[in-house]
């Protein structure tokens, strides 16, 4: 038995040597495109005039290579890296400004980050600085938080008790074995556990990039949960896997306290994702300097030099199919009008469930392909955000640059569960996690960008079915009754504010286009990370050129989308372009 596993698994490591270690087509990492820092702009309106091209049917490229609809970080990246082989792209984004969830906005003088909040392993060289460097041409900067990055806090003011979580791998552990005396065992073994499950991801990619027989095969076989360490524990919660490390319950809360970053409460939530996350922060935490619109900012021009374009106010309200069901171009409604721009390839940024359900022809979403990759996912649940505008600088407010996640007790499943299942008049006064930080006090260039203001970002879950009944009402302009649902989160969050207003599950659907105001697209939980599930949705779609990428084709946050972007450049180019990523750090490493 233990011997056929053996050949076959040998014979399966020769094929995967040819089809993910070939590479036959052209690299975007060939050259390193890295430039000498220019100075930074502050000047919001010279910004603007790149973040913010209306679109207009003159201002579309001749001969386009491909369309790509969303300019998330997935979508920006994916173009970028066709842009760097010479391929003229044109994004298109439904919004008034480039970016996604990279996005900013200014509310009576207050700039606010929607959805960029710290970013880890960016120490230099490290292979996701290295793919961030080539994607800005090594104009983004960044800035690291302070050490501690993040604090949790547990308990009602009469019995708080704040956990410290520092950074660097060594120091990390001591820090935590500091506050949990007797607890030495069960935080190494938390460690060692994480690092050998989050070490298994690569398989992940794996599946995406073989041919589909083959990731069949591994998965139908029991293969792939053999050879990963990532998917045999991917069907495992948080909380299983925390409960028979220690009965502290602190500590239980401790270790699972970073949840929030990918939106599955501890027992619903994989103990693989959770890994990702432990391992990412490990060397520290970063955000970029000038805040996160200078990530758009600087991915924009390397389309723009290829030839292509970004364009805003552009709603793409269809893909274009020919009589054989292939991909052929999109739509963008223009007023009234629509305005049909074609490219031999098309790619979605948009989400899977947008791509699927709003963007093709109803007879095209009932193909048995298409409904099999619906019927394994679900919506994450809705994001609620609190923007809070102080003046003040952060030395007169004490606002420092780190993170507090901030629980009323340490039963964090019980508190997540009573809050999302129940009504929304309870629930609002009972929020069970808030993370609140300061944008501003993170970015060194603020105080000269807006001297005397300081900003606050508090942010949450809700459910979309709370809100929903607004849906259809002008965003700026929606009812009373929705206003003071709104009032009833934010009332008791901080006093002396100069400005106050809340981003709610639907305020998500209309900016982002969220479909149920999720802030990290497909649901995460643990159906999410199936060996079937990886396997069946990749870049490719049922549909011929039509591709996704960003966080559904692999996984949530700033991260993930990149690697989602990477992917799919991978099946676009025919090339591994991980392992040219992978390859271009080393190079650096040596160099230094």
């Amino acid at each position: 038995m233990w011997i056929a596993v053996v050949v076959i698994s040998l014979a399966l490591v020769a094929i995967m040597f040819k089809y993910v270690l070939g590479t036959p087509g052209p690299s975007p990492f060939a050259i390193d495109r890295r430039e000498p820092l220019k100075p930074m702009v502050l000047d919001r309106k010279l910004k603007n005039k790149v973040l913010k091209q209306g679109f207009l049917a003159s201002k579309v490229p001749q001969d386009l290579d491909a369309i790509v609809v969303g300019s998330g970080i997935g979508g920006l990246a994916i173009a970028v890296l066709l842009a760097k082989v010479g391929k003229k792209v044109l994004v298109l984004e439904q919004h008034d400004r480039a970016g996604g969830c990279c996005h900013t906005f200014t509310e009576q003088g207050f700039e606010f980050d929607v959805g960029i909040h710290y970013i880890g392993e960016l120490l230099d060289h490290k292979p996701l600085r290295c793919l961030i460097d080539q994607l800005t041409n090594g104009q983004l900067q960044w800035e690291p938080l302070d050490n501690p990055f993040d604090n949790v806090v547990l308990g009602p003011p009469e019995n708080r008790r704040i956990y410290p979580i520092y950074s660097g791998k060594k120091r990390y552990i001591d820090e935590l074995k500091k506050c949990f005396p007797g607890e030495e065992k069960a935080i190494d073994e938390y460690v060692r556990l994480s690092k050998k499950v989050a070490n298994g991801v690569w398989f992940m990619v794996l599946l995406k990039l073989l041919p589909t027989p083959l990731a069949k095969f591994l998965v139908h076989t029991g293969l792939a949960n053999r050879l990963s360490s990532f998917f045999r524990y991917a069907s495992r919660s948080l909380t299983d896997v925390v409960n028979e490390l220690t009965q502290n319950k602190d500590l239980r809360a401790v270790m699972c306290y970073i949840f929030g970053t990918y939106g599955k409460m501890p027992k619903e939530a994989s103990f693989s994702m959770h890994s990702l996350l432990l391992c990412h922060y490990l060397n520290g935490a970063w955000y970029p300097k000038g805040g996160a619109s200078e990530i758009a900012y600087h991915m924009i021009p390397i389309i723009e030099k290829a030839g292509g374009a970004v364009l805003v106010r552009a709603p793409v309200n269809r893909i274009l199919l020919n009589d054989a069901k292939e991909a052929i171009g999109v739509s963008v409604l223009k007023g009234q009008e629509e305005v049909h721009v074609h490219a031999p390839i098309v790619i979605s940024d948009a989400g899977i469930f947008n791509t699927y359900e709003h963007l093709l022809p109803k007879d095209v979403q009932t193909m048995p392909a298409i409904q099999k990759q619906l019927s394994m996912v679900q919506h994450g649940d809705g994001g609620l955000s609190i923007f809070i505008g102080v003046d003040g600088t952060k030395e007169e407010l004490g606002l420092k640059a780190d993170n507090y996640f901030i629980f009323p007790e340490n039963n964090l499943d019980e508190l997540l569960e009573g809050y999302m299942k129940g009504n929304r008049e309870e629930s609002s006064k009972n929020v069970p996690m808030i993370f609140v930080a300061s944008p501003s006090a993170k970015d060194p260039t603020w105080p000269e960008r807006k001297p005397g203001k300081s900003t606050v970002t508090v942010v949450s879950f809700a459910n979309y079915a709370w809100f929903e009944e607004w849906k259809d009402d002008k965003v700026k302009n929606r009812s009373i009754d929705y206003k003071e649902l709104k009032e009833a989160f934010i009332s008791k969050i901080l006093e002396a504010i100069e400005y106050v207003d809340a981003g709610t599950p639907i305020t998500n659907q209309h900016y982002i286009g969220a479909p149920k105001g999720e802030i990290y697209g497909a649901d995460h939980g643990i159906p999410r990370f199936s060996v079937e599930l990886n396997a069946t949705i990749r870049p490719q779609t049922p549909i011929k050129n039509l591709f996704l990428t960003g966080q559904d084709v692999m996984l949530c946050g700033f991260a993930g989308a990149l690697t989602g972007a990477v992917t799919c450049g991978s099946v676009i180019l025919n090339r591994n372009l991980h392992l040219d990523a992978i390859g271009l750090a080393k190079r650096h490493q040596k160099k230094a």
